[in-house]
């Protein structure tokens, strides 16, 4: 099978038998086993154009929409969205990058300039 896009960013899950892919331009996380097959492919339209991806250690996988600006937290694998973390009224705006802090139960948004979110999550 031949996939056609550009790779944006991309995570390996804890146990590394699955690599999350994003695709800017074709607003897309594609989900591959360890051999390359593609798993799953989600789409939706608060995510477009992702751009920030993380998977935690207990493997939750986030993932930030630009167009909306979104972050969500997308299934381990990688069909369906759990929830939407937060959203422009959160102050969420041309984000970057997204992590999660098990030191500090926190989620970490990076967004343009020096401005940087951080979300306390229980």
């Amino acid at each position: 099978m031949l996939l056609c896009f550009a790779v944006y960013t991309c995570a390996v899950s804890p146990t590394g038998d699955r690599l999350y892919i994003t695709s800017y331009q074709q607003h897309k996380l594609l989900t591959l086993a360890r051999d390359g097959t593609l798993l799953a492919t989600y789409t939706d339209l608060a995510l477009g154009a992702p751009r920030g991806l993380h998977v935690t250690p207990a493997g939750q996988v986030l993932v930030c929409g630009h167009y909306p600006s979104t972050v969500q937290q997308v299934g381990w694998e990688g069909e369906s969205k759990l929830a939407t973390l937060a959203t422009k009224e959160d102050g969420v705006s041309r984000q970057w990058s997204v992590c999660y802090s098990s030191t500090t139960s926190s989620i970490i948004v990076g967004q343009d300039g020096d401005n940087i979110l951080v979300f306390r999550v229980e």
